[in-house]
């Protein structure tokens, strides 16, 4: 290819490349050849040659070269050159160039030029990429021109004045006194570089009344072909007039008094029907929520977002929900009026109008509508995108947390996620669904019959086999009663909630946590059940040599409690505590993370026949038992002990922790260092006879180090009469969270 072939056959040749590398060639080629013409003094087709090179420039390939032609080519007299020179500038220069540098003075040259598109060529170039240093030379020529009689430069010269303002922040005072006579300009294009060069400058030497009357004369004006947008005049200079306004009426009471009437003319008289109108009523709707404006204008603003739900427009309806989103809390009842629409918003069919639905549907959540946007929001989880399940249900959760009109009305909407969407709620919800049934101790036949029956239906969902098998465990008896006041009764034996049991423990859906559930409440039901507690023997031994190792410890232990301590296993066995957590904040899935107390279990009536003393020398193996079998059920001892290690105070109340036999254990925590920890235990005897050989034994895990001092004695004496300590010394030098058993 010829080396002076036109700009338009290098383009033909270049497209007619049938390969990536025939490209490369017919480029590689003119560049050479465009090099070989720019180091030639006397160059007549140097504008020809850079033109080309731009071209390449676009395409991705390496121009750094043509730069200093660029320099030569916008210090020359002709404007064609000088065209293509600054053009040339302004792609391949940036200011971290030193060679930027070289063309200040020919810009500043050229500001000064008769010719207005000279003039108008070094504005461009300026306000493209200008450094800092060339802002700073040049502001004083560039504040001069805002003061030309030039219509055109004028709009040239606001426009780089924003460049200049945005690098060098303080010279916007400099501009700042012209930039405000020019809005008396009657030229759109000078109007709208003013109020670009006030946007950036934030002066105050602006006033309200001069924004509005100027946007006056845009909403009730006629008709004009040179400024009308789809039957708006000049919506882009009216927008550019309201973000202004915001500005300016942003926490200023007067400044704001002094646009409400503006902004209600303009949000009732703008045609909303067209896609022009409606950025026009967004930036009012903008303005409205952002300064101190009436409460009825409020109101119209908010009206306007709710008809924006209605448009067919996706965008629109996106950024309305997100505008909602803003003003939810502040305008919450304004807000409520558009619920019916918002809620349909969630069976649109884009992703993000979806997302942001729901987000404003959950806001919208409140006692006086709990109910039917809960049935709203459950219908939406059963048939959302698996993406927006977890936070479909956490806030689901947190939202029943807060306005649950009943505890039953509570237990059965957790239980409807949990049997929707079981595999994406958060870990916390198991034991948070716990608690929770635990308190309502009227509701607990009506919970676990129910939980049953969604046990026999469906074990895939993890999170609600876990506290359908908890539940079994706790209250087994009420379910084998079949006496449910709450449901219909149905009839279950004992083999019917084995088989359920061991259906869970075989099926290999079932995570080892959640075979581990259902361990626990396998033998728990052998002190709940009278007939089949072989069977749980048997199954129980079973897991004895399980390759998972947790399920085996516990099958193990298990073992030993049958075997060894069958005397203790009812006592051991019992059901759990009630447990009350003291954060009136809480939510589910959001733990204030405040002690954990347990309350005190219900005290023996009288006329009940107390438990036997247990024979001296096996007191210790029933604190242990007891203390592994409350491990395995989140006791709250252990998870006070795991709050005090990592609590900054030094010392803690006393607390309980065993109570059974007459035999009680407390325990006083002493916080010496960050890593060390003293625990005092005490026991006490209250029965009628001695126990001799009385031990205290303690495990930790192997990040923390034990040390047991010698114990006060050997013997608790009956009635209380003396009291055995044994100081424990823990420390955790790596600082990791631990549980002592």
């Amino acid at each position: 290819m010829s080396p002076s072939v036109p700009l338009q056959e290098m383009i033909r040749a270049i497209r007619s490349a049938r390969t990536q590398c025939e490209e490369r060639g017919v480029i590689q080629r003119e560049c050479a050849a465009i090099r070989a013409q720019f180091r030639q003094a006397d160059n007549g087709g140097r504008s020809h040659n850079l033109a080309k090179l731009l071209y390449v420039h676009m395409l991705g390939y390496p121009a750094h070269f043509g730069q200093m032609e660029c320099v030569r080519m916008i210090a020359s007299s002709r404007y064609s050159e000088k065209r293509v020179g600054y053009l040339g500038a302004m792609m391949l220069l940036d200011e971290k160039q030193d060679a930027s540098l070289l063309i200040t003075n020919s810009i500043k040259n050229d500001l000064s030029n008769s010719n207005q598109y000279v003039q108008s060529l070094a504005l461009c170039t300026l306000a493209c990429m200008g450094s800092a240093e060339m802002c700073r030379d040049l502001a004083p020529e560039i504040d001069r021109l805002l003061r030309s009689s030039n219509s055109y430069i004028k709009k040239k010269a606001a426009l780089c004045a924003v460049h200049i303002v945005r690098k060098v922040h303080d010279l916007g005072e400099l501009f700042a006194p012209a930039a405000r006579s020019l809005l008396s300009e009657k030229n759109h294009g000078v109007l709208h570089g003013a109020v670009v060069t006030h946007t950036h400058t934030h002066t105050h030497l602006i006033t309200v009344p001069d924004l509005v009357q100027i946007m006056k004369g845009l909403v009730i004006s006629g008709y004009s072909p040179e400024h009308d947008v789809a039957g708006i005049s000049d919506p882009f200079l009216q927008v550019r007039i309201l973000r202004l306004l915001r500005i300016l009426g942003r926490n200023n009471e007067s400044a704001s008094d002094a646009m409400n009437d503006l902004l209600a003319q303009v949000a009732t008289n703008t045609d909303s029907t067209k896609t022009v109108g409606n950025a026009v009523l967004y930036e009012t709707v903008l303005t409205v929520l952002d300064i101190k404006s009436e409460s009825g204008l409020r109101v119209l603003a908010v009206n306007i977002l709710g008809r924006f739900l209605l448009n067919n427009d996706r965008n629109i309806r996106y950024i309305a929900m997100t505008s909602l989103q803003k003003i939810v809390v502040t305008d919450h009842n304004a807000v409520q009026r558009h619920r019916g629409t918002i809620v349909d918003c969630l069976k649109d069919q884009d992703a993000s109008v979806k997302r942001r639905a729901l987000e404003l549907s959950l806001a919208l959540v409140s006692a006086s509508n709990i109910r039917s946007m809960m049935k709203e929001l459950l219908l939406f989880l059963s048939s959302c995108p698996p993406e927006l399940r977890s936070q479909t249900a956490s806030g689901i959760f947190n939202a029943a947390e807060r306005y649950a009109p009943s505890q039953r009305w509570h237990i059965d909407t957790i239980l409807h996620v949990l049997t929707t969407a079981g595999g994406d709620v958060r870990d916390e919800t198991v034991p948070n669904l716990i608690q929770l049934i635990t308190n309502t101790s009227e509701l607990h036949s009506y919970t676990v019959h129910k939980l049953y029956r969604a046990l026999i239906t469906d074990i895939s969902q993890q999170s609600l086999v876990q506290v359908a098998c908890w539940c079994i465990g706790e209250y087994g008896d009420l379910l084998l009663k079949g006496d449910c006041q709450e449901a219909e009764p149905v009839q279950v034996s004992e083999d019917d909630v084995l088989d359920a049991l061991e259906t869970v423990l075989q099926s290999h859906m079932s995570s080892p946590a959640t075979r581990g559930f259902a361990l626990t409440a396998t033998m728990k039901l052998s002190t709940r059940i009278t007939e089949n507690v072989d069977r749980i023997r048997s199954i129980v031994s079973i897991y004895g040599s399980c390759i998972d190792v947790e399920l085996q410890q516990r099958a193990v232990e298990y073992n030993a409690l049958f075997k060894k301590y069958d005397h203790m296993r009812a006592a051991v066995l019992e059901r759990m505590p009630v447990i009350e957590k003291n954060s009136p904040g809480h939510t589910n899935g959001e733990s204030t993370g405040e002690a954990v107390k347990e309350v005190q279990p219900v005290r023996v009536k009288q006329g009940e026949p107390q438990q036997p003393a247990q024979p001296a020398g096996q007191v210790d193996h029933i604190i242990l038992l007891s203390a592994f079998l409350r491990r395995r059920n989140r006791d709250p001892s252990v998870e006070y002990m795991q709050h005090f290690f990592t609590s900054p105070s030094s010392a803690a109340p006393t607390v309980t922790v065993y109570d059974k036999a007459g035999v009680s254990l407390t325990l006083s925590c002493e916080k010496q260092s960050d890593s060390g920890l003293t625990v005092t235990l005490t026991a006490s005897n209250s029965t009628d006879s001695d126990i001799s050989s009385f031990t205290l034994q303690a495990a930790v895990p192997k990040s923390v180090q034990l040390h047991m001092k010698a114990p006060s004695g050997d013997s608790l004496p009956a009635r209380g009469a003396a009291k055995v300590t044994q100081v424990v010394m823990l420390n955790n030098p790596s600082k990791v969270s631990a549980e002592c058993k």
